[in-house]
């Protein structure tokens, strides 16, 4: 119910509105209603809202106890005067309604308070009716004119009220906690609800009341981090700041109403700051004068011009008066930040967590190259998923590193990959340490989540590297994940809240308690060295898990020496593609203890190196705006994505048609039973509680926001359905296709009519095939089944890496090759020819190690099948013969493959 409680709501008011309006048109008509004989769908609806708007401000509980009094009194019209406005809001149409409190006293809200951005208060404490009453006529007596916010409270008298009520009710933006809360709720919990609170709070809540205190200000920070937290006691407070600092915002006495208030208002005020956005708002508000080299500055060159004009209409005068280069008068410089760009980087590093955050306006692409640059040296050694981003490939070749290619479990019957499995990375370090190359090994760069949603449990992919390697630097490419940071169930499979968990976990003392318990289990010498992570070419480690077999370590979950191990963790977002923001605009997240001592000022040469000199101000005003929006409303927005999704594959798994051509691939599709201990296939459909399991245990769980229709039962593959069927014949746009699905991504942006137009289109389709069908001959129903059977049998399988050719790799115990070497190769006069794919079989086939002399990207499945310096083999080339896709980077259809020629002697 958690995820869906928007919905649920939304719908109750809706319905009740329709109930009312029958009722009404009934009564008029002559048919007589008793006082307690209201409809069966009215005395259904109304227990409901009362149960849900206990976690609500407005309209709340009293405000449905308003309703039910005119109703039962037969007062139909004055019931439906309270529904309508209410079922307008929560659908999501802003205009504000009337709170029970203003319906008593015959009023409505002044204009200029609900003008205001508005958001509620949750108080926390058992209190009588009267004390409740006092202490929000107190707190709302001080409410003045030039108040910039308005708020509303709303009571939870328990511990577990609280959470439920932060669960439900995301217009919820500061929590007032006061001592006298009780522990349990009185209310009858939804079993997912319950099932969700026995996970998440776990044993026996405290006693005490300020260890109580302490856990319930805890676990509301771990669901929803950007809420401002007070403490409201009623004597020793002196006594209590010092411990609770750290938890809340700001603690009072009982008798500090005022400074609450404007407490309350300045923390919202905080975080609804956006400094870039302003000072690019009040720039465009001035007077200039443009003497510098950018025509289209303050729209001099479009607004007065004969042929261009239409440019200014179409996009607006305000998008020209913004455009500038300047950096002064309030605007700041995206290479050198001292004013408005620093302090909205210091935000977003806030918002995601992090302990810097960098703006980047020319994509993630650009962000892995900067990441990549400031990290990685000639000659370092990089483990890296072969799936990844082309960004990464080139990144990777430009830096000179020594690339060894990591592969992801294929996923053959769909023709894509999934993700890499933490027993190939600690096996592939482990073959490092024994070849003597370990200390070598710089970085390990992976996606989280992949494109087809696929996500790591990062914090335990790092947890076990750093066990192998303590110094190990992680680059996450969270390209399609910076939304997961604004969810408490994503959020902790993100790269910037694992990097906290595991510096605070390094520095509890009990940690290092369980680190010596895990030696001795090992059977490792108490004082091990760093597991043979720093030991030169060619030595042996002198103690502790050294000593330990490889297969061992394989089959071990690994923890970390505490000290020794460092958190060096970087995340690059496509914040446009996720979140608010225009296009191109990226972030870099970092969290690193070394950042200052090894790597900042490689960075910013880095950030230099690839950073525009010039600048969109639009985009990033825009990734300000982004931010400041998810630090309000990201855990709704999120929530609203993953259970738009789930309804989109209930309908597809319950209309009898569309399940006929249509199938949401599910955690058992896509991802093999020896990586998942949970064995549902869509977790969140079962609930919060089954989600945030399976999101705990599993090594590989799936995005719930993402979709991958099986389309093979249509008899069309995937991009001809993409261009011809979804674009365009109903202007439905996708990102991805395989040869046989069709990936569809709902975002903080997607609405409920949306996701209902694409049902409706989904099943026209599924008509249009049943009635093609029914036309077909003999021989058309066997063509028919010829092209079902070649999108529902297995391809040939996706290609792992070959291997480099020798003259690229150090040795041949271990894979890394250095692309740039075989990229730059290709420059001198007649080291490369091209082979058409008939020629170059042939030679493969014969014996000849033939070897790539570009990147070769087939779109889909979108990452190089072929880099520069792999060898060709034939299990390549029949893949790429069974492709049918439109879009091949890299790949002259004309001349064939590029390919470098022999050396002599090699």
């Amino acid at each position: 119910m958690p995820s869906s409680a928007w919905r649920i709501r939304a719908d109750a008011w809706e319905f009740l509105g329709y109930a009312v309006k029958q009722l009404g048109s009934a009564t008029r008509s002559g048919a007589a209603t008793q006082r307690n004989d209201l409809p069966r769908e009215i005395r259904r609806l109304l227990p409901m809202l009362e149960a849900l708007e206990m976690y609500w401000a407005s309209p709340g509980q009293a405000y449905v106890a308003e309703v039910r009094r005119n109703l039962e009194s037969g007062d139909y019209s004055e019931a439906l005067a309270l529904i309508e406005p209410v079922a307008r809001r929560v659908a999501g149409h802003h205009a504000a309604e009337p709170t029970a409190e203003t319906e008593r006293e015959g009023e409505r809200p002044e204009e200029p308070v609900e003008a205001k951005k508005r958001f509620e208060v949750l108080v926390i404490d058992d209190v009588s009716p009267a004390d409740r009453e006092a202490f929000q006529t107190e707190l709302l007596n001080q409410r003045r004119p030039a108040d910039a916010f308005h708020y509303e409270l709303v009571f939870a008298p328990s511990f577990e009220d609280a959470v439920v009520a932060i669960l439900l009710n995301p217009d919820i933006q500061a929590c007032v906690l006061r001592p006298g809360f009780v522990a349990k709720s009185k209310q009858r919990l939804s079993r997912d609800v319950r099932g969700f609170l026995d996970g998440f709070l776990g044993k026996a809540l405290p006693q005490r009341p300020l260890d109580r205190i302490l856990s319930l200000a805890a676990k509301l920070g771990q669901l929803r981090p950007e809420l401002d937290l007070y403490l409201v006691a009623g004597v020793g407070i002196e006594e209590l700041a010092g411990s609770l600092t750290r938890q809340f915002r700001r603690i009072f006495r009982r008798q500090d109403g005022l400074e609450l208030h404007l407490s309350l208002l300045a923390g919202v005020a905080e975080r609804f700051e956006a400094p870039f956005f302003h000072a690019v708002q009040q720039y465009s508000r001035k007077p200039a004068g443009v003497f510098h080299a950018l025509p289209v500055s303050r729209g001099g060159s479009v607004i007065h011009s004969k042929w261009i004009n239409d440019l200014g209409e179409f996009y607006g005068l305000n998008l020209l008066l913004a455009e500038t280069s300047a950096t002064s008068g309030g605007l700041d410089s995206l290479l050198d930040p001292h004013g408005s760009l620093k302090q909205a980087q210091k935000l977003a590093a806030r918002a995601f967590g992090a302990q810097k955050s960098f703006f980047v306006t020319n994509g993630t692409s650009t962000a892995n190259k900067i990441v990549h640059q400031s990290i990685v040296a000639p000659g370092d050694v990089v483990l890296v998923d072969r799936n990844c981003h082309k960004s990464h490939h080139y990144a990777l070749m430009l830096a000179g590193a020594q690339v060894s290619y990591l592969d992801a479990y294929p996923l053959n019957e769909f023709s894509f990959y999934g993700a890499v499995p933490l027993e190939s990375i600690k096996r592939t370090l482990l073959d490092y340490r024994r070849a003597g190359r370990l200390h070598e090994v710089k970085m390990l760069a992976l996606t989280n989540c992949t494109f087809d949603g696929i996500v790591y449990d990062v914090e335990r992919v790092m947890e076990e590297c750093l066990a192998i390697k303590p110094d190990l630097v992680f680059l996450w490419d969270e390209a399609w994940f910076a939304f997961a940071a604004f969810h408490h169930i994503y959020r902790r499979r993100t790269a910037m809240a694992s990097a906290r968990s595991l510096e605070a976990k390094f520095a509890d003392p009990a940690y290092a308690a369980r680190y010596a318990a895990h030696l001795r289990e090992l059977g490792a010498p108490a004082d091990c060295d760093d597991h043979g992570g720093n030991v030169p070419d060619g030595g042996k480690p002198r103690s502790g898990v050294g000593h330990v077999s490889d297969e061992v370590l394989l089959k071990t979950r690994l923890l970390p020496d505490p000290s020794k191990a460092r958190v060096r963790v970087y995340s690059t977002q496509s914040t446009h593609k996720t979140l608010t923001s225009l296009r191109q605009g990226s972030m870099i997240h970092i969290h690193d203890q070394d950042f200052g001592q090894l790597n900042e000022e490689s960075f910013r040469e880095a950030y230099m190196t690839h950073t525009s000199t010039s600048p969109n101000y639009q985009i990033l005003a825009s990734l300000d705006m982004g931010r400041r929006q998810v630090e309000f409303e990201g855990y709704e927005l999120v929530q609203r994505q993953a259970d738009l999704a789930v309804s989109i594959a209930q309908a597809v798994a319950r209309h009898p048609l569309l399940k006929k051509y249509f199938r949401v691939l599910g955690t058992t599709d896509l991802i093999p039973a020896q990586y998942r201990e949970t064995k549902r296939q869509m977790p969140l459909r079962d609930g919060l509680a089954a989600m945030a399991e399976a999101w705990e245990r599993d090594e590989f769980v799936v995005d719930p926001s993402r979709l991958t229709l099986h389309i093979g039962l249509t008899g069309v593959d995937g991009d001809t359905f993409k261009h011809d069927y979804l674009m365009d014949k109903h202007g439905i746009q996708v990102n991805k296709t395989s040869r046989n699905s069709v990936l569809f991504m709902t975002n903080i942006g997607t609405s409920r009519s949306a996701v209902a137009y694409l049902v409706e289109v989904l099943v026209k389709l599924a008509e249009t095939f049943e009635d093609e069908q029914s036309r077909l001959g003999g021989r058309g129903r066997q063509a028919r089944r010829a092209r079902v059977a070649t999108l529902t049998s297995a391809p040939p399988p996706l290609p792992d890496f070959s291997r480099f050719a020798a003259r690229f790799r150090v040795d041949a115990k271990t894979p890394d090759g250095n692309m740039r070497d075989a990229y730059f190769e290709s420059y001198k006069p007649g080291a490369c020819e091209y082979f058409s794919t008939d020629e170059l079989a042939r030679r493969v086939a014969a014996g000849e190690e033939m070897v790539s002399a570009a990147f070769v990207t087939p779109y889909p499945p979108g990452f190089p099948v072929l880099v520069p310096g792999q060898v060709i083999t034939e299990e390549i080339l029949s893949f790429m013969s069974a492709l049918d896709t439109r879009e091949i980077h890299g790949f002259n259809p004309e001349l064939g493959f590029r390919v470098l020629t022999p050396r002599d002697g090699s």
